[in-house]
């Protein structure tokens, strides 16, 4: 797992911390750069010229899973202690090739992608390593105004700012688009009124691809781009960026707080916005609990068991509504909207966007689909 925990010692962190700041390799992170009591304490004596001292005051090095990691707690322990139910395998090959003990068995559909996507992104890595993609990140046009462009489609309509998903299939349905044309859809979805996109960019479950990602950012265009992905990995922020998208997906029941605290900080850095999505109170509470967030999207669907509940925006909103408000933050309602009155029934409930794919991706004129769904014409 490439995460603040499992790459102390990987070079890019410096991209989040001072020039100064150089580290061993990520499998020395135990032992060498704060691996024991005893190298704490060597890194807390470190001279201000050393390239320890920018760790001992980053507020990250010192947070308390840090400290667990160090004492030798595993990352599922550190995270089951968050409420955190999927397990992570660490593991470069499928759960299906191993045999006797070694053959796991996920225990829901989102593990199941989770583990699946450690063997993706591990291939992708060898192939492509860490700094080549920080470059390709840091290369990249500039990133496109997510948020600004939810507010001013709210402003502009005065409804929910729509992120319309460029979606062929999902787990629980399959295929949701034989003829598909990402491009075309982007296209009919941008000219109906639709604020940003959503691109899906999971292979093996979804049938999306960064390719795709990259093809509709470079078609003219011009709304903000999601990349809708699973990530653990910190290489999937900066390959989304140096492919085109504006803003990354970020699932809190997957990644400790200090990974998204972590993720966040190279977001803010390329320039991305995070969408952190957020399907209980526990985990609206741990997110709400983090500096630097923008934007909250509930999903209406458990991602464990897919089933959709569009009263779960309501509930989520009734209880931490009025902290949400204090923040700035802008909320994103996502599953199960198909008609003017789900729209209706979330716009009261207090939310600032929807997330929608499914009910515009299976319409003949996906663009037209936007009409049906908000019961308006939006203006573009």
């Amino acid at each position: 797992m490439e995460s603040l925990l499992a790459a102390t010692g990987s070079v890019h962190i410096r991209a989040t911390l001072p020039a100064t700041a150089a580290f061993s390799a990520p499998s020395a992170a135990r032992t060498v750069a704060v691996g024991s009591a005893a190298a704490r304490a060597v890194r807390c004596a470190a001279a201000k010229d050393s390239m320890f001292y920018p760790l001992e005051h980053d507020e990250m090095f010192n947070a308390t899973e840090v400290i667990q990691w160090e004492s030798g707690m595993s990352i599922n322990a550190i995270a089951a202690a968050q409420g955190i139910r999927i397990r992570r395998r660490c593991q470069s090959r499928y759960p299906s090739e191993g045999t006797g003990a070694d053959r796991a068995v996920p225990r829901n559909i989102l593990e199941q992608i989770i583990w699946d996507k450690e063997v993706e992104v591990s291939q992708k890595r060898a192939k492509k390593p860490l700094q080549k993609a920080v470059e390709s990140a840091q290369s990249a046009p500039p990133a496109r105004d997510f948020v600004g462009a939810l507010a001013a489609a709210r402003f502009r309509n005065g409804v929910p700012a729509l992120i319309a998903e460029v979606k062929k299939a999902s787990p629980s349905r399959g295929v949701l688009r034989e003829q598909f044309n990402p491009v075309e859809i982007a296209d009919a979805y941008e000219k109906n009124g639709a604020a940003c996109l959503s691109i899906l960019t999971d292979e093996k479950h979804f049938q999306g691809s960064f390719e795709n990602l990259e093809t509709v950012r470079n078609s003219g265009v011009k709304c903000p781009l999601l990349c809708k992905e699973f990530v653990i990995d910190i290489w999937q922020i900066y390959h989304a960026r140096s492919k085109g998208a504006d803003a990354i997906l970020l699932i809190a029941a997957v990644l400790p707080d200090i990974d998204i605290k972590y993720m966040l900080r190279i977001c803010k850095n390329l320039g991305m916005t995070a969408l952190i999505e957020v399907h209980d109170e526990r985990e609206l509470d741990r997110v709400l609990k983090i500096d630097g967030v923008q934007l909250i999207g509930i999903n209406n669907r458990s991602l464990e068991t897919f089933e959709v509940d569009t009263a779960n925006t309501k509930m989520l909103l009734e209880k931490r509504g009025a902290i949400i408000k204090k923040k700035g933050i802008l909320v994103v309602s996502e599953s199960g909207l198909f008609t003017p009155d789900d729209v209706a029934y979330v716009q009261d409930a207090g939310v600032s966007a929807v997330l929608v794919g499914e009910s515009l991706v299976t319409q003949e004129d996906p663009g037209q689909a936007i009409t049906g769904l908000f019961g308006k014409q939006l203006l573009p």
